[in-house]
């Protein structure tokens, strides 16, 4: 399985690329972003992404709770579809966070190769 992380803003180097922010990036044309797919279901819920933007945040608080979001049924069929991707050749999983190590992706990285 090859999975790779990249910022949306950057030229494609090849793979599927999806998407996994929730909200559409700032300064961004849709018929620009040269995706395959946009995964919105995968990104943490409304509610955490404004907690871990807000003033009591913590990351290893953040991560806890998006895995306990990611473990939820619902969703496990959409993180498949990931893997299978990823079998299948390069995955690129795109985001518009600055640090994608300190960010919802990881978690999400972390969850499809385990």
């Amino acid at each position: 399985m090859s999975v790779r992380v990249e910022r949306v803003y950057e030229a494609p180097n090849g793979g599927v690329r999806v998407l996994v922010d929730r909200l559409w990036p700032r300064g961004l044309k849709k018929e620009d972003a040269q995706l395959d797919r946009w995964a919105k279901e995968l990104a943490p819920s409304t509610e955490l992404r404004r907690w871990f933007h807000g003033p009591h945040s913590d990351y290893e608080e953040f991560a806890r709770r998006y895995r306990a979001e990611l473990d939820a049924p619902q969703v496990q069929g959409k993180l498949d579809e990931l893997r299978e991707l990823a079998a299948k050749g390069d995955l690129v999983l795109l985001t518009a966070v600055k640090e994608p190590s300190h960010s919802h992706v990881s978690v999400l990285l972390e969850r499809l190769e385990s």
